[in-house]
């Protein structure tokens, strides 16, 4: 990021780095802006030291907290505050929607809490969840950008499948092709109107009928700002790219499956067995194969866990056992399902492991993995077997890594 063409040669600059990766970021911008950096925020799910002419608020992830709304709305006080002579320079990495908040009238943070906490129990996928945060916001959907008179330029790290500017951090910056009547639809759709906050709703609807003005679309909002900048600097490829590399420095013959792993966690790591079981047909020993994605998991047991927790104790159901076949996939394979920021879910854990060995283990400490899974409980599975993967936070987020060793 310390690329020159990332930024202009001239003039001052109002830095916002939200999101898992901020602190890294505005460190970056920090270094190669030095004393062009009029002012700056960082927003971080961590303390973090801030460079000079910097303040830092630690938000809330998933759902938002107080101080969340605390920093959406300095970081709309610093938007409207910059001169037209300066760039607001936008750095946004995963996790900037529930760490940056600004409900809209007469919404309360409560109620953004309760929809929030409600979509995700329901197993809404990123483009839903930010959909319907949009249209509950004053900042999110292009707002940010609309509300300053400065060049806006915009460098995001995408742990959105696909890259969709307009999603990421739930597009701050960028004009909004959404609308109220899709927000509407997604809470029908994840559990029905009426599980969520009377306010919430009666605000979509008077959207609907068109007492509100919609988020500004991509056209209105290139017409009220010059230009406005966004480009997306790193994603889930690099993280593929990296984890391919090093498997083959260890001489590791690599596939890397280029299309998302997507969908709900447990039919999701039914489909990639059966994908494992075609790539590794003849193919060459010792095997890597590399997936990334995002998958999701409607919550309707009482357990503890994570998607890729979820995702890697599916996927051992799914595996063939010695039981059950005399295939070399029963006996010499190993895999890994991480989320790259270091967290899964309510845990502190970015996934889990399993391996040819995992069910005795798992017969022999009298775990059942069905009864797991319906509880959606993967992480009181994994524990006792000593099969968390745990990094602690790193300060990025580009979704989710799955690898998988064929010996």
């Amino acid at each position: 990021m310390s690329d020159t063409r990332y930024f202009s040669p001239a003039g001052a600059y109002v830095v916002l780095a939200v999101g898992k990766a901020a602190p890294a970021m505005a460190e970056a911008a920090a270094n190669a802006l030095g004393p062009r950096v009029r002012a700056g925020l960082i927003v971080s799910v961590t303390p973090a030291k801030a460079p000079a002419r910097f303040e830092v608020i630690v938000g809330g992830h998933p759902v938002p907290t107080r101080a969340s709304e605390d920093a959406g709305r300095r970081a709309l006080a610093l938007a409207k505050a910059a001169d037209a002579s300066e760039t607001l320079l936008v750095l946004l990495s995963g996790g900037a929607s529930a760490l940056m908040a600004v409900p809209v009238s007469p919404l309360t943070l409560e109620d953004k809490q309760q929809t929030t906490a409600r979509l995700l129990k329901n197993g809404a996928d990123i483009s839903a969840l930010n959909t319907v945060r949009k249209h509950l916001s004053a900042i999110k959907g292009g707002q940010l950008a609309a509300a300053t008179r400065a060049s806006c330029r915009t460098l995001a790290i995408s742990d959105v499948v696909g890259d969709d500017l307009s999603v990421i951090g739930s597009g701050p910056t960028v004009g909004d092709a959404s609308t109220f009547r899709d927000a509407f639809d997604i809470l029908q759709r994840f559990g029905g109107v009426n599980s969520y906050p009377w306010r919430v709703v009666a605000h979509l609807q008077r959207g609907l009928q068109g007492d509100l003005v919609d988020t500004p679309t991509p056209n209105r909002l290139r017409l009220r700002l010059q230009d406005p900048e966004a480009i997306v600097i790193g994603g889930r490829r690099e993280a593929m790219e990296g984890a391919a590399a090093e498997a083959r420095r260890r001489q590791y013959e690599v596939v890397v499956i280029d299309e998302p792993i997507l969908g709900e966690a447990q039919a999701a790591a039914r489909s990639y067995a059966q994908l494992l079981a075609r790539r590794a047909a003849g193919a060459p020993r010792p095997l890597c194969v590399v997936s990334s994605g995002e998958t999701t998991v409607h919550v309707t047991g009482t357990g503890r866990g994570g998607r890729n927790q979820e995702f890697a104790l599916a996927l051992l159901a799914a595996m063939p056992q010695e039981t059950t076949t005399s295939t070399r996939l029963t006996t010499d394979w190993i895999a890994a399902s991480l989320g790259t920021d270091g967290i899964d879910g309510p845990t502190d854990a970015a996934g889990a492991l399993v391996h040819a060995g995992t069910m005795a283990a798992a017969r022999r400490a009298n775990l059942d993995p069905q009864r797991f899974l319906d509880n959606n409980d993967s992480y009181n599975f994994f524990q006792p077997l000593d099969a968390l993967i745990r990094t602690g936070p790193t300060g990025t987020n580009v979704g989710d890594l799955q690898i998988f060793l064929l010996a």
